[in-house]
């Protein structure tokens, strides 16, 4: 923490209501982790030098960065790249360079086939948020499979995916039954996203412990998907396909078995510890969303606003990245580059809505404004 004369000094800054200038890191920020202890400068913009350090881009050293810059101070390239941390700041131009062009013979089935295992009564939101997400991130065909009682209703709500109904219990929950028909219907499908609005029904949980380890193509893992495998994550490690997991922190102190308070005052060290052990990618939400691949690659996201705290706005990113694996993406890319065009989308919205009262629709509304901006930066206009 800052010691006087320099807190003084600090205090009289951020009470002289004049735009500041930080150089290098704001004074009172602790530049590995992003902590703060004491009085801490509030930038309108920070000046770094030739990479970005830590602690400007987690929070809650990233609220008192402003407007970020990264000045090139002629330090050579191959140094840069030789020395590569394994830790990235996702950027757009990093994103544009994943995301593969379409080609023009594109048709719906080489635009990837995702089926969406989701829903259970009172929770058909939250599939078809998934569903649609994973429509909005260009799949060429989605189809959501939920409890047999909610078809109708999923069916009435959703015009561009597919619906199917499965086995379900009484409580309208999938049944342990489905897993057959999951894995028949996955023969035709080139991604799974299961888990948002599943419920922690006890036959729901047994049929995703189940379903897991016998699956054949890669998956995305969220919400009641993460919440059956508490007490026993190990399961993960007997999946044999690429895999993503997108536990917020509540959701990771489960798995982990760890307070939520760890979970939050560690979040980088705890993402990059579960990927190693658990072979998975892992996906950290929050406040500067973290990304994490078992080959140590980690990726910090610099889109996203307090606006998308909201109910739904996770569900969207299940499908948003299920949809970028059915692309063609890789399991750590298509995690970092649907954080980060999430995280755009909910920013556009804001500045069109405003952040108090944004909706998990509204992000759905401006994935594909996010993407075209992406794009035409590499394309042109349209």
């Amino acid at each position: 923490a800052a010691r006087e004369p320099a807190a003084g000094v600090i205090e009289a800054i951020n009470a002289s209501g004049k735009p500041v200038v930080a150089v290098d890191i704001p004074s009172g920020l602790e530049a590995d982790t992003g902590q703060v202890h004491g009085p801490c400068v509030r930038a309108a913009n920070t000046v770094t030098f030739a990479l970005p350090k830590l602690g400007l881009v987690q929070e809650p050293g990233r609220s008192h960065v402003g407007e970020l810059h990264v000045a090139d101070i002629s330090i050579p390239a191959f140094l840069l790249e030789g020395g590569s941390p394994g830790r990235y700041l996702i950027t757009e131009k990093m994103v544009r360079e994943w995301l593969p062009p379409r080609p023009a013979w594109a048709h719906k089935g080489s635009c990837g086939r995702v089926l969406v295992v989701a829903g259970s009564r009172g929770m058909s939101g939250a599939a078809c948020l998934t569903a649609l997400g994973a429509a909005r991130a260009g799949a060429g065909l989605v189809t959501l499979a939920v409890p047999g009682q909610l078809q109708d209703v999923v069916a009435v709500k959703l015009t561009e995916v597919m619906t199917v109904g499965l086995p379900g219990t009484r409580e309208g929950t999938l049944a342990r039954s489905a897993r057959a028909e999951i894995l028949n219907l996955l023969e035709r499908n080139d991604v799974l996203a299961i888990g948002p609005g599943l419920s922690r029904h006890l036959e729901t949980v047994a049929l995703v412990r189940e379903l897991l380890p016998a699956l054949k193509v890669p998956c995305v893992i969220d919400a009641d998907g993460l919440n059956a495998l508490a007490g026993d994550a190990q399961i993960l490690k007997r999946i044999s396909v690429p895999a993503v997991v997108t536990p917020h922190e509540g959701e990771m102190a489960r798995l982990l078995g760890h307070p939520p308070e760890e979970i939050r005052s560690r979040r980088l060290a705890v993402v990059e510890e579960a990927a190693g052990a658990w072979g998975v990618v892992t996906l950290l939400k929050g406040a500067a969303t973290l990304v994490s691949s078992p080959e140590g690659i980690t990726y910090i996201n610099s889109t996203g606003n307090p606006g998308m705290a909201t109910g739904g706005s996770g569900d969207v990113l299940t499908g948003l990245i299920a949809g970028l694996l059915g692309q063609g993406l890789d399991a750590a890319r298509a995690a970092a580059a649907g954080a980060f065009l999430h995280g755009l989308a909910g920013d556009m919205a804001a500045r069109e809505r405003g952040m108090r009262g944004l909706l998990a629709g509204d992000i759905l509304e401006m994935l594909p404004p996010a993407m075209a901006r992406v794009e035409c930066n590499r394309m042109g206009t349209f």
